[in-house]
């Protein structure tokens, strides 16, 4: 029997998307801070997001590259769950601020996924995602699914490209713990789009139930 997938939005700014997004059923939400990226938002946006979360929706503080100091700046100031790097980070730098996190992946290139894998142990989850190592990824480009090895697929959470057409075809081949979609489910940059969301909460349930 396939277990449930999880999912998570990325790339939330606004508080109204944030409450439609639990309702519908996402587990956990993404927030950018990351100042080149056209979904960055600041502390005070931040707390107004996770001061209207439900219990039981994570709310994830995504960075890339960043300084010791945004990271601790924004985990005193926001109410954070999790934290997500997208960059170069070491394996001890991410651990550093004594929270869960997950590591993202860019694959482009990369020969030995596993290897990879292996280096962030400590993750809560490996994100694996089509940019190349350690750029900034949001493309809304996929991958070739194939190329995950059997063994990693239950541990990962797979992101790039997915949408509401093409995340039932994700499911089926690849059967990640979880999937992670931005602007898949977007109307503008940051802007999430109720309907595109209702129809990607009913496709993951309508796969799992399959």
């Amino acid at each position: 029997m396939h277990l449930r997938t999880r999912v998570k939005i990325c790339g939330i700014t606004r508080s109204e998307d944030a409450i439609e997004a639990a309702r519908l059923g996402v587990d956990a939400l993404g927030m950018v801070f990351y100042a080149k990226s056209s979904r960055n938002i600041n502390s005070t946006q931040a707390k107004a997001i996770c001061r209207v979360l439900p219990g039981f929706v994570t709310p994830v503080a995504l960075f890339l590259n960043p300084e010791e100091s945004l990271v601790r700046q924004v985990l005193a100031e926001v109410d954070i769950d999790c934290l997500q790097f997208h960059g170069n980070e070491s394996v001890e730098f991410c651990e550093s601020f004594g929270k869960p996190y997950i590591k993202a992946l860019g694959i482009e290139g990369v020969e030995d996924i596993e290897a990879l894998f292996d280096q962030y142990s400590s993750a809560r989850s490996v994100l694996l995602d089509s940019h190349g190592a350690g750029e900034a990824g949001g493309t809304g480009e996929s991958f070739d699914w194939s190329t995950i090895p059997e063994n990693l697929r239950q541990k990962i959470i797979l992101a790039g490209g997915l949408k509401p057409d093409n995340v039932a075809d994700a499911i089926n081949q690849v059967r990640p713990y979880a999937v992670d979609l931005s602007s898949g489910v977007e109307s503008a940059p940051g802007i999430k789009d109720s309907d595109l969301m209702m129809r990607l909460m009913k496709e993951v349930k309508r796969v799992d139930c399959g």
